[in-house]
């Protein structure tokens, strides 16, 4: 197999994981099942289940629920998520690999659904409210503005 294609399994396996633990997996997972759907339709049941168990078991690790994070008590640290998270890409870089060793002439769809469909999107989702502060303090006016916790302690 060519260095060329083992490389582009490699970011492939990378990319799926990366999209399994973040909120918009719907669409990497679509894209992953179809593309075995056409190439190996008699495997596209095993992936579609292996997805969905990967997914949960990264979510459950890192302590999301129900798309938020939970506090401290009961998740895993980052440094625990390593070896779970590189399991999960070895996984399914081995898997990209026999199926690109099978079937070469993919490649260029594998490509495309990388940049396309297992890209985290890094602007926030519609279902998050952004947060916009403005003020105007005039005088000996103080302002405070805090998306989060604030603590002021005045003498």
């Amino acid at each position: 197999m060519e260095a060329e294609l083992l490389t582009l399994a490699s970011v492939a396996g990378t990319a799926l994981v990366n999209v399994l633990a973040s909120e918009t997996w719907e669409r990497g997972r679509d894209a992953v099942v179809g593309l075995w759907r056409r190439a190996q339709p008699g495997r596209t049941a095993d992936v579609e289940s292996d997805l969905a168990e990967d997914r949960e078991l990264l979510r459950t690790e890192t302590g999301q629920q129900d798309g938020s994070r939970q506090g401290s008590e009961g998740t895993a640290s980052d440094a625990d998520m390593d070896p779970l998270r590189d399991a999960a890409v070895d996984a399914w870089r081995a898997r990209f690999v026999r199926l690109l060793s099978r079937h070469p002439e993919l490649a260029p769809e594998l490509r495309h659904m990388i940049d396309e469909e297992l890209t985290v999107s890094t602007r926030p989702s519609d279902h998050q409210p952004s947060v916009v502060f403005n003020a105007s303090p005039s005088g000996n006016a103080r302002v405070y503005q805090s998306a989060r916790d604030q603590h002021i302690t005045e003498r």
